[in-house]
């Protein structure tokens, strides 16, 4: 019994050793276990803030990029206002000048003969038109344009009829006045017209018209807007009214007919050098159909020097093969010459 209670305890206390084993074994792994999900957490949040660190700068950069971009574009836009305020300072001295320059009679009429120039010379050729052209009359005319007959000479005057033509839209002054300004308006253009008939309208030197040059678009277009009656007066003496843009077209039709006239005149020259050019194409049509029988007979010639060549290989190859026979039968001779020979012996 007291044997059995023995082997009990000692059985129960090997029970409890193996057990405490067991137990400390798994404590030390789930020790371990935490210890490696402890050192990964903090991996992971290192990793996570090092993540969110990057994005912060990346962010903060391109924030600080845009907003230098967009003080480096604001900079730039107010420096072109500030060119573009400069521009419009400048317009408005130039327009101030301008308007001082057409504010005097004189200078008006400089002002209508440079835009004239500008027009003529930049589209007619040169030897087409003289500036300043005295007619054999005495009259001095701003510009003459030389085209073929039947038109003939014709005299370009620039008139600038202004200063009435503001007062007739002036808000400043009473209605009265205003429509002083537009029959004066309309007599100044009258007497330009009969100017112009008068002076540069001469028989068996000039054209039978003559052109009144308007260097501005709207009073031009005042006139043929509101003023048929003047219109109607200017066709009465020949006269052509033309605006800048007007003028231009007209310039350019010239310039057509002095192409066409320039073109008709060289037309004997034309036919002339088709009629070489017609000579020298019949020579090479005739040399390219020599030279062509001159290859086909060389062709022939070629095909007869192959077939030739054929024939004599032929037969060269034929003279061999009766040599080579001659010779075999030669030696079939001395063989049995031979072979009697020693059948003697």
């Amino acid at each position: 019994m007291i044997i059995e209670l023995i082997l009990f305890l000692i059985f129960a206390l090997l029970i409890v050793i193996i057990w405490k084993i067991f137990f400390q074994k798994k404590e030390v792994d789930l020790d371990q276990k935490l210890e490696q999900k402890h050192r990964q957490i903090i991996i992971d949040i290192n990793d996570a803030m090092n993540k969110l660190s990057d994005r912060l700068y990346n962010t903060l950069s391109d924030q600080e990029k845009s907003q230098n971009e967009t003080f480096v574009n604001v900079a730039k836009t107010l420096a072109t206002i500030d060119e573009a305020q400069k521009k419009i300072d400048g317009m408005m001295t130039n327009m101030v000048s301008l308007q001082e320059i057409l504010g005097d009679k004189r200078s008006r009429g400089t002002y209508g003969e440079i835009q004239l120039k500008e027009l003529i010379s930049n589209i007619m050729p040169p030897d087409s038109y003289a500036f300043q052209h005295t007619f054999l009359s005495g009259a001095r005319v701003d510009c003459a344009l030389f085209l073929p007959e039947p038109t003939g000479t014709i005299g370009v005057d620039s008139k600038f009829p202004m200063e009435n033509y503001h007062k007739m839209f002036d808000q400043n002054i009473a209605e009265g006045d205003k429509e002083r300004a537009k029959r004066q308006f309309k007599l100044d253009v009258r007497k330009h017209i009969t100017d112009i008939s008068s002076k540069y309208i001469i028989p068996n030197e000039t054209s039978d018209g003559a052109v009144m040059f308007i260097p501005a678009e709207a009073v031009f277009a005042e006139i043929h807007g509101h003023h048929p009656d003047i219109i109607k007066e200017a066709m009465l003496h020949r006269v052509w009214l033309v605006s800048p843009t007007t003028l231009m077209a007209v310039l350019n039709t010239a310039r057509a007919v002095l192409k066409d006239i320039e073109t008709k005149k060289q037309v004997h020259i034309i036919k002339s050098e088709l009629g070489k050019l017609g000579q020298e194409f019949e020579r090479f049509d005739s040399r390219m159909k020599k030279l062509t029988d001159n290859i086909s007979q060389a062709n022939d010639n070629a095909q007869k020097i192959n077939i030739t060549s054929k024939k004599i290989t032929s037969r060269f190859k034929q003279i061999e093969r009766v040599q080579l026979d001659d010779i075999d039968e030669d030696l079939l001779d001395l063989d049995d010459t031979l072979s009697e020979k020693r059948s003697d012996d």
